[in-house]
């Protein structure tokens, strides 16, 4: 059944037992969760079951997103114990429609493209259970693609978290305007890059997902003030008139058959009558290392706060404050974690600080201008969202740590510059999905969602 067929006639006390008999077995055979939440989503639905605006839609969340009394770990072992007393604001919006069924995996913090760096343990593709999900919102991914029943994930993207794991497991998957969506609730990774969006199996879920969660909070200082939209009312628009880019620079390091495929969607749009022209954007060279500058920079700030004495996980107190902070953070932390903290610490340095951090946030401004300048000309930009396939876990481990993180060079670009883009499949390459990114000038998100419900 989809969204749509659901929402008009909900049977939500059917649908419960239903869908968490389907969740223990998806989460053996292919483990998405950290933690199933069967007890409090009972909980949930008997309050609000006589409601009739209560629409009872199973809701997942990426567990770096804080769920009032349900265990939020951000996949890490330093966070393994916390329990929020409150909710994340795009939380408390969805809930007004929906319950949550669980806490989905996460690479730790939100650090990979591979969701290999989860302190518990590592989802499986659907697709192929040899392959990798995806990351960092690996989790959120599997279970939507695995889940046959209808179901929005919230989930998070930094530099490509929504985007890799949905090509990678054949669904859609929406980042939304930087601001669009309160972060209040977020557990932060890089603050000026951090997004919440959805992920679903149609473009409607997301739409759908979106228009609850989107609108201006005062709690977040990064948060919009804007109209609220409905944005399921772009879906099947006529997309006639719509011109959009293809960058050549896109199609570089790509496999040969996601190139082929990602072609044959963009001709299919120029039979609606979309008009296409390839590009340039030169600065994407620039791209992947300005974002993990930045973001590398902003994670070693906002793990500080992990000590052991305010926040996470703690050991008895003893030796002089070094001895304590390192000991609690080098125990707890993943060694991802602790790379990108050394790393990140390393560029914001006296004598260095100036040299790569600051540069790094002049040349996110000179990438923002060369898409601004193409959005006065096109409508959206199109391209591959990954270069390749969803790997094989036995391939991801002949790959060095630089390696792994120059397969985000399709994704990290769109991100640092906070523009909306969603990833929709748009054709197989050996078998496996291959997804087609479509990205947006700033609050364009309508134009994006129409353009990839044709496809």
């Amino acid at each position: 059944m989809k969204l749509e067929e659901y929402l008009k006639n909900p049977d939500k006390e059917k649908l419960i037992d239903n869908i968490f008999s389907e969740i223990k077995k998806i989460q053996k055979d292919y483990e998405p969760f950290i933690t199933i939440s069967e007890k409090e989503s009972r909980e949930e639905l008997k309050k609000k079951i006589k409601d009739r605006e209560f629409l009872g839609i199973p809701i997942s969340v990426k567990d770096n997103i804080c769920t009032k009394g349900i265990k939020t770990t951000a996949g890490s072992k330093i966070l393994e114990n916390y329990v929020p007393p409150f909710d994340a604001t795009a939380i408390s919006k969805i809930k007004e429609v929906g319950y949550i069924i669980g806490k989905t995996k996460m690479d730790e913090f939100g650090f990979g493209t591979f969701c290999l760096n989860c302190a518990y343990g590592i989802p499986k593709n659907p697709r192929g259970v040899e392959r990798s999900s995806g990351g960092s919102s690996g989790g959120s991914a599997c279970l939507t693609s695995a889940l046959n029943f209808p179901h929005i994930s919230i989930a998070e993207s930094t530099g490509g978290s929504i985007s890799c794991p949905a090509n990678f497991c054949g669904i859609v998957g929406l980042t939304p305007t930087y601001g669009l969506v309160s972060r209040y609730g977020l557990i932060d990774f890089a603050s000026s890059l951090d997004k919440i969006g959805l992920m679903g199996k149609t473009i409607f879920e997301v739409a759908y997902g979106l228009t609850k969660i989107a609108g201006f909070d005062k709690k977040d200082s990064t948060s919009i003030n804007k109209k609220p939209e409905d944005y399921t009312d772009h879906l099947k628009k006529d997309v006639s008139k719509f011109r959009v880019g293809v960058p050549k620079e896109y199609f570089n390091r790509v496999d040969e058959e996601v190139k082929k495929e990602v072609w044959r969607a963009i001709k299919k749009l120029e039979e609606k009558g979309v008009k296409y022209e390839e590009i340039s954007l030169p600065s994407t060279k620039f791209a992947l290392p300005t974002y993990y500058i930045i973001s590398m920079s902003e994670a070693s700030t906002n793990l500080a706060r992990y000590c052991g004495i305010r926040y996470g996980e703690t050991k008895e107190l003893k030796g002089n404050y070094n001895e304590f902070f390192s000991g609690v953070r080098g125990e707890y932390f993943g060694e991802e974690a602790k790379r990108r903290i050394l790393m990140g610490t390393f560029y914001r340095k006296a004598g260095y600080r100036d040299r790569y951090y600051l540069k790094a946030l002049r040349v996110r401004r000179h990438i923002i201008n060369e898409f601004k300048e193409m959005f006065k000309k096109f409508d959206c930009i199109l391209s591959p969202t990954m270069p390749i396939i969803a790997p094989k876990f036995t391939d991801i481990a002949l790959l060095s740590p630089a390696q792994q993180y120059a397969a985000d060079f399709l994704t990290v670009a769109p991100n640092l510059c906070g523009f909306p883009h969603l990833s929709t499949p748009c054709g197989r390459a050996k078998g496996m999905p291959v997804g087609l990114h479509i990205i947006g000038d700033h609050l364009q998100e309508g134009k994006v969602l129409q353009l990839g419900s044709w496809i």
